[in-house]
């Protein structure tokens, strides 16, 4: 962060939760001169801190002009940390460090833009493809926040560059000043209800991504889903021009087939995007391509750039095939709504699903059952995933463990039962893993060791 100049001399902050946001918010808040205290109640954590070099302890409130809270840290639900309480005690502002990006940027003197993009499921997939789209387009583009690169680890981009942060609900609740030239929703589910409290809440949280926008700004938002369809109608008031985009019906800017076109035609050929299959990332690419549009992109670049974009990592990734089975990575699915899209890829596979559920679990699914040979159950809630296969009479095993589940799947398919193997949890995964990632690792080391005997 040594191009930032010293935007925060005379400032001080304390940085509580020193993750993957929290450690990087630190250094980089150091860097710009600020006096930072740092804390996590993690010893080894409070260790790391001290080995690098940054001033560890419980923070004086009423000396602090921020906290900076880790997203994952709640500050209201379901149980407030107590430092947060004594934040809100003493009056200090609870903040993310994608707000402080804002801030340090604005006070470098760049006039850089803002592209935020939430969501239920596609913000990573949305993220990466808007910010390959600008790098395609030749625009100085830096991407993080949620997904990759935390927001205070981005350099400072110059008067045409663009940031394209993705948000969640979590860092949401904690901007003050952060306002997004093009802004994008793209779905509501049912999600994190237990920090939100209830949908009403969730949905209020994901609404602030349109928060202080103005004329010359643009929101963008899904219409497929009911929701998200309201939440748009409530933004036509709004200052920012609205614009509807959808992956299978009419909106401003959508799918009619593979291509995807607006009022002025034809954008791209969803044909040629091969990391992006199904309507779901039909509906993401439009979003991308809505907000490339509203930053100056030209469209022969957004096509390009479409074409080209390589996906990511565990969302509907192949890792392997062995005779003829595909074995597709979809870890990232951790709710019964973003599983829906992966499952409606395929017309039959052997479905491994589980750990901790969401509320609801995959009642909402039933629809997609008919094209499940098999669902070999894992984790935590398998008993609560194999009732409601059972009413439905899908075939299934509950396995308990990854590496038990993929071995068996791959004896099914190879038997002729169905040709992709399919890692769609519907669940979260700490029950077993760190995250989604490890999970999604360690299934795609177990299918290569396979591919590879194979």
């Amino acid at each position: 962060m040594s191009d930032f100049p010293p935007v925060f001399s005379g400032c001080r902050y304390a940085v509580v939760g020193l993750g993957k946001a929290g450690l990087p918010a630190a250094r980089a808040l150091l860097s710009m001169g600020a006096d930072v205290l740092t804390w996590d109640d993690s010893e080894a954590a409070r260790e790391a801190a001290v080995a690098a070099g940054l001033a560890v302890g419980e923070p004086p409130m009423a000396a602090l002009d921020a906290l900076v809270l880790s997203p994952g840290i709640p500050h209201v639900l379901p149980r407030v940390h107590p430092l947060a309480a004594a934040a809100k005690e003493a009056g200090v502002p609870i903040l993310t460090d994608a707000e402080l990006l804002y801030v340090a940027v604005r006070r470098a003197g760049s006039r850089a833009r803002f592209a935020g993009i939430t969501g239920t499921n596609g913000k990573s997939t949305t993220t990466a493809l808007l910010a390959h789209i600008l790098e395609v387009a030749g625009v100085p583009v830096a991407a993080g926040a949620n997904l990759g690169t935390a927001a205070l680890a981005l350099p400072l981009l110059p008067d045409e560059g663009v940031y394209v942060l993705e948000m969640s609900s979590y860092m949401l609740e904690r901007i003050a000043t952060l306002r997004f030239d093009a802004a994008i929703m793209l779905n509501l589910s049912p999600d994190h209800l237990d920090r939100h409290g209830d949908m009403t809440g969730y949905a209020a949280a994901k609404r602030a991504i349109f928060a202080r926008q103005e004329a010359a700004d643009t929101a963008i938002v899904g219409i497929d889903d009911a929701l998200s369809r309201d939440l748009a109608a409530g933004l036509e008031s709004a200052p920012a021009r609205l614009v509807r985009v959808s992956g299978s019906g009419s909106a401003d800017v959508g799918a009619r087939g593979s291509l995807l076109a607006d009022a002025a035609g034809t954008i791209a050929d969803l044909a040629t995007a091969k990391a992006l299959p199904g309507a779901h990332n039909a509906q993401n690419a439009a979003a991308a391509a809505a907000a490339a549009l509203a930053l100056g992109v030209p469209r022969e670049a957004i096509a390009c750039a479409i074409a080209s974009y390589p996906g990511l990592a565990h969302r509907q990734e192949v890792v392997a095939n062995a005779g003829g089975v595909a074995f597709v990575n979809d870890s990232k699915a951790t709710n019964a709504d973003s599983a829906a899209r992966a499952l409606g890829c395929y017309e039959k596979l052997v479905w491994i699903a589980g750990g901790q559920a969401k509320a609801g679990g995959i009642d909402s699914l039933a629809e997609y059952f008919p094209r499940v040979a098999l669902a070999l159950l894992i984790g935590r809630d398998s008993p609560l995933l194999a009732k409601t296969l059972a009413a439905h009479n899908v075939p299934y095993r509950e396995v308990g463990t990854l590496e038990r589940a993929v071995a068996e799947a791959w004896e099914a398919a190879k038997g002729g039962l169905a040709s992709v193997v399919l890692l769609s949890p519907a669940c979260a995964s700490w029950d077993q893993f760190t995250g989604f990632d490890q999970r999604g690792d360690r299934f795609r080391a177990l299918a290569r060791a396979i591919a590879e005997k194979a």
